[in-house]
């Protein structure tokens, strides 16, 4: 095992594939339970988890794996990532496991942990339970192996909490709204909040079978729900992907908005009411420079970070900031949360719009985006693309050529092998040129 088996997001693999095998799993259990046990006191962990069929076999695995070490384990079933978060800190467990691709397809599957106070893991945290994995763990006693089972009010303790994140009195009666779950773990939790709240609720992506999360539908392809919100005359068209810690919106014209134009919103609303701590947002390298340019011009500022909204969270909660997030839509308040949460971002939008009286439609665009574009380039294991000479000149080619009206951001893919070549510029036809100079280079450097 000597590759590094933490990514950007937890372990993520195909599903039956080394690093996402049971063996790997009930290993991996049981070093994150060695790590987190340091006396001989009660400990327990919780386990959620998405729709896909492997999440079963993956979810068993990790159980076997805690109690040998004598961790008790409460299985949440499918639920949010962010609601694992929330139930970590809640129960007092020690650690708190989501099991989930997030966006990737149904083939894919990943283990994200959480410490006791509900955030993702450090690095060094990561560090230190592969290095139990890899030198072997000691077991409990036989009288100390763990217990295991289910923990059946997982859902409505969500449900619950999170309408409390919904301004106080407030309601949605009058609204209709297009929720779509991709046939993910929020399909039962995000239909629920928004009905009990009194909302129209229109559900799409609610008949998970194990092998169609995000299969055509989701923050990543938002189509069907833009055109469910033009067919019912829907106010809002909320978007969620698998494990729902991201969302992209639809206005009640069909335009998608994404986590920028979201971030941008909220960002202004609550540094108009004195909530916006640090004056500034957080958001990563991805994220369009409209948005810095409009924050800017509000006096507020934008903290950019690496990719992955771990490093975004690690940034907020270093400097005391309480909003941020990405481009893709995770959108991080930890007034109210400790990751991203697609369905408690749609709240915060919601309040926007029933405090105001205005329509999705004028809240959802808040800035001009500067002309973005982003090429993803698959390469073979082994190989270094980025490396080659010919790639790094027509990256020093392209920065001269783009100057102060544009930038580029190439890197790898931290959850698959892909190089991600993106590009921003005010002159569209010039972004265009420069891209297919870069990605035609990095394409030659992975043949």
């Amino acid at each position: 095992m000597a590759d590094k088996l933490f990514g950007t997001d937890g372990v993520r693999g195909e599903a039956n594939t080394w690093p996402m095998t049971a063996e790997l799993a009930l290993k991996l259990g049981a070093a994150a339970g060695r790590h987190f046990r340091r006396d001989n006191q009660e400990h327990r962990v919780v386990i959620g988890k998405d729709t896909r069929l492997s999440g079963y076999m993956i979810e068993y695995a990790l159980t076997a794996g805690f109690a040998s070490t004598g961790m008790d384990v409460f299985l949440l079933g499918p639920v949010p990532t962010p609601a694992v978060g929330y139930l970590t800190h809640s129960l007092r467990a020690d650690v708190g496991v989501m099991i989930s691709a997030s966006h990737n397809p149904a083939s894919d599957n990943g283990i994200k942990l959480f410490g006791p106070d509900g955030f993702k893991l450090s690095d060094d945290s990561e560090a230190g339970i592969e290095k139990l994995l890899q030198e072997g763990v000691r077991l409990a006693k036989p009288e100390n192996i763990g217990r295991a089972k289910r923990f059946e009010d997982a859902r409505g303790r969500y449900v619950e909490y999170a309408k409390t994140t919904f301004p106080y009195r407030g309601r949605l009666e009058g609204l209709r709204i297009v929720v779509d779950c991709a046939n993910g773990a929020a399909y039962k939790t995000a239909p629920a909040v928004l009905w009990e709240l009194g909302a129209d609720v229109i559900s799409l992506g609610v008949e998970p079978n194990g092998t169609n999360i995000n299969f055509e539908c989701g923050s990543t392809h938002p189509e069907a729900a833009a055109r469910k919100v033009l067919e019912t005359r829907a106010d809002l068209g909320i978007c969620l992907d698998g494990d729902a810690d991201r969302v992209v919106l639809i206005d009640e014209t069909g335009h998608i908005a994404d986590g920028d134009q979201i971030m941008a919103l909220i960002a202004t609303r609550w540094a108009a009411e004195g909530r916006l701590k640090g004056d500034a947002l957080v958001a990563t390298v991805m994220s369009n420079l409209g948005l810095e340019r409009h924050l800017e011009s509000k006096g507020i500022g934008l903290k950019r970070t690496k990719v992955g909204d771990r490093y975004v969270v690690e940034e907020m909660r270093a400097s005391g900031h309480n909003l941020g997030g990405e481009q893709s839509g995770h959108i991080v308040m930890t007034d109210y949360a400790t990751t991203g949460d697609g369905l408690i971002g749609a709240l915060q939008f919601l309040a926007s719009m029933v405090e105001t009286g205005q329509k999705a439609s004028e809240l959802a665009r808040v800035f001009t985006p500067i002309p973005q574009k982003l090429v993803n380039v698959r390469y073979q294991s082994g190989q270094t693309p980025l490396e080659a000479d010919m790639v790094q000149q027509a990256i020093a080619d392209g920065e001269k050529k783009l100057g102060s009206d544009g930038r580029l951001l190439i890197r790898k893919s931290g959850t698959e092998p892909l190089i991600r070549v993106m590009g921003e510029a005010v002159d569209p036809a010039l972004l265009d040129t420069v891209l297919d100079d870069v990605v035609g280079a990095v394409k030659q450097a992975a043949t």
